[in-house]
């Protein structure tokens, strides 16, 4: 195992580490964090959806549904891998939450985590319906991509590779939710109605980019983890979602978190 301080020097440099034993306490608990929001927020998600299936007005909406809840469990299987090389047991990992729970419609976290659960904090409200479902997957499925773009460079090179793999997926799933969407407003979905679901989102799936005045991104940079701060990702997602709600008629809250 390397010191932190040459290990710090290594990864200023632009190195990128390959095994556990390569990486100082600090970094693997570090990256492990960063695995664990990932794991624990496909799970919770994949769980969420899933109660969505039905809910789909025809037989390709649910076929649909069903591929993105495949996949997101695959995705958390495939980083859950990653983990037990650093020691991770899977079997009681994937036990130790009820990932299906939700709270409260009503409930605002903003960026504070319910202790002990690492998933994103937009993985704790219900869906209450199939418009709802597909408005929250095209808000967090922007979200997602630009979330995972920033971990393809992260200089764990086995997790940068898995990501790379995983992005492609998790666009395709944010396309399928804008065309979801498209189309319910195409078969009579009351736009007044999409547009407070939007509105009801937007700042929770805003949340899950972290505080702004988050120190935490400082260690990530020094670990080679991130690169961007949180502000430049929710501006990135910011961009890309308001073109993508314009389009189907839609525009961003008014108000959006400071």
């Amino acid at each position: 195992m390397v010191g932190e301080a040459e290990l710090v020097r290594f990864l200023a440099g632009g190195g990128k580490l390959d095994a556990p034993e390569n990486a100082s306490p600090r970094y693997r608990g570090e990256l492990l964090r960063l695995m664990a929001i990932f794991v624990d927020s496909e799970m919770a998600g994949a769980a969420g959806f899933a109660d969505c299936i039905n809910l789909g007005p025809g037989l390709r909406e649910r076929r649909n549904a069903a591929r993105i809840v495949h996949e997101k469990l695959g995705h958390a299987a495939k980083v859950l891998q990653l983990m037990e090389r650093f020691g991770a047991n899977s079997a009681r990992y994937e036990r130790a939450h009820s990932w299906a729970y939700r709270l409260a419609r009503e409930t605002d976290l903003g960026t504070r985590r319910i202790e002990g659960d690492m998933r994103l904090n937009v993985f704790h409200y219900p869906i209450i319906g199939w418009v709802d479902a597909v408005v929250m997957n095209v808000l967090m499925g922007r979200a997602t991509a630009v979330q995972l773009d920033e971990l393809t460079r992260c200089s764990y090179q086995p997790l940068a590779a898995c990501i790379q793999d995983i992005l492609p997926e998790e666009i395709r799933h944010a396309d399928m939710g804008e065309v979801g969407l498209r189309e319910a407003l195409a078969r009579g979905a009351d736009a007044s109605e999409v547009q407070r679901l939007v509105d009801y989102w937007f700042p929770r799936v805003a949340d899950t980019f972290g505080s702004l005045s988050s120190r935490s991104i400082e260690v990530f940079r020094k670990y080679g983890l991130r690169q961007r701060g949180n502000q430049e990702l929710l501006e990135a997602w910011h961009s890309v979602v308001s073109g993508s709600l314009r389009t189907l008629g839609l525009h961003v809250p008014a108000r959006t978190p400071e």
